[in-house]
């Protein structure tokens, strides 16, 4: 046994574990501390990952050669590309996951990962020597020493539990809160806040009456969230079930509402705007008779379900016979209500961006702790926290994501730029160059540089040369390949687009919205040809070839932004100026550049409250 590592992680929620594996795979010894072992990434709300612009960051999490991506393909129940009807810069995947099988698959990654040890304890200080984290104490006072720390706790600083007036101490329900940590760093002039999120009520799917309601099916195609070569979704594939609240359903939630810890003034803390409880739903949009409520499986066989859309805290009873008025629940049997938790976040300002914090060396925040929701913006930090815990200790430049380059780097900016007034999010449309940060093309954006970095491995690098070298071999056909009128019009019309009037490339022909490569691929045998040389993935490298043609333009001209943007990533200002001084800047402008103190213009430039005329005054001042 040995008490000296480079790297602790403390919390193995989701992103402990991508920050574990992360420092590890680079050659850091790294030790991940956690509560309960049975418990490694948790699904601690809805057993799904993805979704809207989660789904990209869990596919470039995979790209950087993450687990998270692998884990969700081998554990997932069902699986959909969301906003199939939008642009492929909107694509979104989408996977139901076993809950428990998920959590089993992380822990054997873990355990057969070199270099990752597990310690299975809390840790109530960090052991800080001159501004540094040198290692931690644990509850069992035991410490153990390191050179870098990562911080991962999600909701368990502090945590509190509401279910009506009844209170819990935890960090989850029936799992222990975590103390100490905060305080300390609260001592040492670390900015604390609370922030509250909530989870559903789950349901014993046999009381269910599922002929009441919509199914819900997934998708079988090649989709998936790694772009390792493996065939996905082994387990059973479930439906997952839609159904409505109803005016009565909302007359007895409103009775409810003075026992409602969110508007009596128990809960003092700011949730998730964008993942409200029922009851935050019925006094928001009083004009609304009903909202939808999903009806999804916690696994392959067991009979629990977790009701998306009915977040609640409010008291058992109330949660319970508001929804016995929902036709399809008038049965229904409950292993536990819904309720709501308070925790510690730090303010995410405080952190470089490489989620170090400013005031103490090699200490790292990831994750909940940084103001945000949800699993994959979550692992997304961790995998980067994890990535520059391991050159902090063995030297490097730190390993940073610009907001053209992933949306992790959008998500990272974001925090540390702006900061969090409510729990952070990711959608699509926070990201400026979305078209550019597509989920079909993560790996083209992030495998080189993580393989660059030592991380990802010369298997993940080996499959993206071969997929470049195919998509570059069927767009260079396609520009060069002739197609005559007199061998493809009858097929043309059969498809339901116009024959043509004279010859023309391929690449023209695949330039109509009506058609596919697939497709177009029935009427050539030239081009079937070349298809049928790609012997591995060959759906996702056709459907990667043919966003890379039809949206070509679109590409070019926001890389063209993205480039005159950069010109303002490339001058730095980080302690160039004392801004209280400058009297030409606007007083908030002083006020946010001093606590803030951005790395560049452009960074400078996305803070809240700065206006043009002061970054014009900071180009003047930076001889610009």
């Amino acid at each position: 046994m040995t008490f000296k590592y480079d790297v602790i992680v403390v919390g193995a929620g989701h992103a402990g574990c991508e920050a574990a594996c992360a420092a590890a795979n680079l050659g850091s010894k790294t030790l991940l501390i956690t509560m309960d072992m049975n418990k490694i990434a948790q699904m601690s709300c809805n057993p799904a990952i993805g979704g809207i612009a989660k789904g990209q960051i869990v596919r470039e999490i995979d790209a950087l050669g993450g687990n998270t991506g692998i884990v969700t393909d081998k554990t997932a129940i069902q699986f959909r590309m969301l906003n199939r009807s939008k642009g492929p810069a909107m694509w979104s995947p989408r996977a139901q996951s076993d809950r428990e099988k998920f959590i089993h698959t992380w822990r054997e990654i873990i355990e057969n990962t070199d270099n990752l040890y597990l310690w299975q304890d809390s840790v109530k200080e960090l052991v800080i020597k001159n501004n540094t984290v040198t290692g931690v104490l644990t509850n069992m006072d035991v410490q153990f020493s390191a050179k870098s720390v990562v911080i991962t706790s999600g909701t368990f600083m502090n945590g509190l539990i509401h279910i009506g007036k009844t209170q819990l101490r935890g960090g989850r329900i029936s799992e222990p809160a975590s103390y100490g940590i905060t305080e300390q760093l609260s001592e040492l002039g670390i900015t604390v806040g609370r922030m509250k999120t909530g989870t559903p009520v789950r349901i014993d799917g046999r009381s269910v009456h599922f002929e009441l309601m919509t199914e819900q099916l997934g998708e079988n195609d090649f989709h998936k969230f790694s772009y390792l070569d493996f065939e996905p979704r082994k387990l059973k594939q479930q439906s997952c079930w839609a159904t409505y609240t109803n005016k009565e359903v909302h007359r007895i939630l409103r009775q409810g509402l003075p026992d409602s810890p969110l508007f009596n003034g128990q809960i003092k803390s700011i949730g998730p705007r964008y993942c409200p409880s029922i009851e935050t739903k019925i006094v928001t949009f009083p004009d609304k008779t009903e909202h939808q409520l999903f009806l999804e499986p916690e696994g392959e066989t067991t009979r629990e379900f977790y009701l998306n859309g009915f977040s609640s805290s409010l008291p058992l009873e109330i949660q319970l016979n508001a929804l016995q008025k929902i036709p399809a629940f008038k049965d229904i049997q409950i292993y536990r209500p819904g309720y709501a938790i308070e925790y510690d976040y730090f303010d995410p300002t405080q952190l470089l961006h490489n989620l170090e914090t400013k005031k103490i060396k090699n200490l790292f925040f990831a994750g909940q702790v940084n103001g945000t929701t949800g699993y994959e913006e979550a692992a997304g930090q961790g995998i980067i926290a994890g990535i520059n815990a391991h050159i902090n200790c063995h030297g490097g430049n730190p390993f940073i994501l610009a907001r053209n380059e992933a949306y992790i780097g959008v998500l990272i900016d974001d925090l540390v730029t702006k900061g969090v007034d409510e729990p952070y999010r990711m959608f699509t449309s926070r990201a400026e160059y979305r078209i550019l940060l597509r989920q079909d093309d993560a790996d083209m954006r992030l495998t080189e540089k993580s393989y660059n970095l030592g991380l990802a491995s010369t298997q993940r690098h080996s499959l993206l040369i071969e997929k470049k070298e195919h998509i570059n071999h069927l767009i260079e056909f396609a520009k060069n390949y002739s197609v005559k009128p007199q061998y493809i019009n009858s097929g043309l019309e059969r498809l339901g687009t116009s024959p043509l009037k004279q010859g023309i490339k391929l690449i023209d022909l695949i330039l109509r919205p009506q058609l596919s490569i697939s497709k177009i691929a029935e009427l050539i045998p030239a081009l079937h040809k070349e298809i049928d040389k790609i012997k591995n993935r060959k759906d996702e490298i056709i459907e990667a070839t043919e966003i890379r043609i039809k949206y070509e333009g679109y590409i070019d001209r926001e890389k063209m932004i993205a480039d005159k943007i950069s010109r303002l990533e490339n001058i730095r200002i980080k302690g160039k100026f004392d801004y209280n001084s400058i009297k030409q800047l606007s007083t908030e402008a002083r006020q946010k550049l001093d606590k803030i103190d951005p790395e560049t213009i452009a960074q400078a430039a996305r803070i809240p409250g700065i206006s043009p005329s002061d970054i014009n005054i900071l180009l003047v001042l930076s001889g610009r």
